[in-house]
């Protein structure tokens, strides 16, 4: 063996940044979605809350049917 000392502080550490990294990537290949993909999701539920109000039916105070 080496003559210097192991720090197991630091060897613990090395590898769980090892295991958080694959993890990671195991994530974003699994869930992940690039920031195009996220930003044309966001605009399509947009434009579909725009077309869904744009059909509503108001009432007016007018119309004359007032609920009994």
């Amino acid at each position: 063996m080496s003559d210097t000392p192991i720090n197991l502080n630091k060897v613990r550490k090395a590898r769980a940044r090892v295991a958080a990294k694959a993890q990671a990537e195991a994530n974003v290949v699994a869930f992940g979605r690039g920031k195009l993909r996220t930003a044309a999701e966001r605009e399509a539920a947009a434009r579909a809350v725009r077309r869904l109000d744009g059909k509503a039916l108001t009432r007016g105070a007018d119309d004359g049917d007032e609920p009994a």
